[in-house]
């Protein structure tokens, strides 16, 4: 029995061709499948905010940040 296992009969480049193509094709379905995810995650956030209620979308922010006062801490420069 020869050590050969060649099944198909394919040249090595023809082969190197194949093994390019799959890896190739492999990736293009994991990047399809990264994106179909992100699109699902965000049907679902959209449609969650769909189904909020309308006077939900025109309440005011609960944290008033125009508001918010930063205290003031002198630097090193200004104190001599």
């Amino acid at each position: 029995m020869s050590d050969d296992h060649q099944y198909l009969e394919m040249t090595r480049r023809g082969r190197l061709v194949a093994d390019v193509t799959f890896l190739m094709l492999k990736g293009a379905g994991y990047a399809a499948l990264f994106v179909f995810v992100i699109w699902l995650a965000i049907a679902v956030i959209a449609a969650v905010g769909d189904a909020l209620p309308d006077r939900s979308r025109e309440t005011p922010d609960p944290i008033n940040r125009s508001e918010i006062v930063l205290p003031y801490e002198p630097s090193v420069s200004q104190l001599t």
